[in-house]
């Protein structure tokens, strides 16, 4: 824009004072924006990496071991029911599990019988 456009404009231009900046300026405004409430304050600074980092590490620990407690046994892996045959029994075959019990007790005192002969 040249001075010859608006001549009336670069007048009033002239005219005006320069505005004068404290020399604590920085310092006024630094205390302005440390004295906001609390509400105010932004959403960066509740999700910086000093608030995001152990919050997903957490998280991550958590889903960890969320899907080792859901994993089934793999069929070279034991549990505890493998070890104890009569927590794989029916409940049917209750009836015939004690009749073998028998059996073999009874089997037992025959060969003890036997070898007192």
């Amino acid at each position: 824009m040249r001075r010859e456009d608006d001549e009336k404009l670069w007048d009033l231009l002239g005219q005006a004072s320069t505005p004068a900046v404290s020399p604590f300026f920085a310092r006024n405004v630094l205390r302005t924006v440390r004295n906001r409430p609390v509400y105010l304050r932004s959403l960066g600074e509740w999700f910086g990496l000093s608030r995001l980092v152990p919050a997903a590490t957490v998280a991550v620990a958590l889903i960890a071991a969320i899907f080792v407690a859901r994993v089934p046994a793999g069929p070279g892996l034991t549990t505890a029911n493998d070890s104890d045959p009569v927590a794989k029994i029916d409940p049917q075959d209750y009836e015939v599990v004690a009749d073998l019990d028998e059996l073999v007790a009874s089997d037992e005192n025959l060969w003890d019988d036997n070898s007192s002969l």
